[in-house]
């Protein structure tokens, strides 16, 4: 099934250092541009990382420290990305928990601004796990028919969760709207305030700490409580985008306070 669209989306995997959100890089990027008249453009790139490719990323994604090592850095890239996806959505296999939060804090890192806050984001592997439960090998497979030979190389995981989910309109028409912002709520367990989902909407619609103590407590009461809570957050191993969307709540409670 042809996707409807009315914005480009782009379908994009990362190979990294890690898991890390907080601490780990970027080494490949691949995005698969589709464009509202089914046009496609794919880019590849290699990122040097700046840092160790441990052993064991590297057993799963084959790139090693000497394949980055002559690669620009993600700073040295990041505008041209930036640009590449202007005006996007975005659709990724696991990745509105991983790819979308670890690329949002490499364009902080790197100081190029670049406002996700209009996107929509669909997460294959969330329909996925919703109605089937498998891996995207098996997803491949199962909606595809077909084996995926180059798994865990950006650009096959790239386009095979870009035919998988054209394959689960096909096979879910009553369940799935061809539709981006559509896809985008279903492929999402929360609504998440920041990308790592450490901060949350509840129903009502207010910014919620999803982990730790104050887990289920709203943002502004827990800063009227513990207003010491703000600083410890701010210093401890957060993403840059979690303490940003603190921050910004931080400040809005302050103005509205005058």
């Amino acid at each position: 099934m042809k996707l409807n669209l009315s914005n480009p989306l782009v379908f994009f995997d990362l190979e990294t250092t890690g898991t890390n959100i907080i601490s780990d890089r970027i080494v490949e990027i691949c995005y698969l541009k589709v464009f509202p008249n089914g046009n496609e453009e794919a880019k590849t790139l290699r990122i040097n990382p700046g840092m160790h490719i441990p052993e064991e990323a590297s057993e799963v994604h084959g790139i090693y420290d000497e394949d980055v090592a002559d690669c620009p850095t993600f700073k040295e890239v990041a505008k041209s990305i930036a640009n590449d996806i202007e005006g996007c959505d975005l659709a990724g296999f696991n990745s509105n928990r991983f790819d979308v939060p670890l690329l949002a804090e490499e364009f902080l890192r790197a100081g190029v601004d670049v406002n996700f806050g209009k996107r929509k984001f669909i997460d294959v592997q969330v329909i996925y796990h919703k109605l089937e439960q498998r891996t995207l090998s098996a997803a491949y497979k199962f909606y595809c028919d077909k084996n995926l030979e180059d798994a865990h190389s950006a650009l096959g995981d790239t386009r095979a969760t870009y035919e998988v989910l054209k394959a689960q309109l096909d096979r879910y028409p009553d369940v799935l709207q061809n539709d981006v912002k559509a896809l985008s709520e279903y492929s999402s367990f929360n609504k998440n305030v920041d990308f790592a989902g450490r901060i949350i909407y509840n129903d009502k619609g207010e910014e919620t700490f999803n982990f730790g103590k104050y887990k289920g407590m709203t943002v502004v009461s827990v800063l009227q409580r513990d207003p010491g809570y703000y600083s410890w957050l701010q210093q401890g191993e957060f993403t840059l985008d979690t303490k940003a969307a603190l921050t910004k709540i931080r400040l809005r409670e302050s103005k509205l306070k005058r």
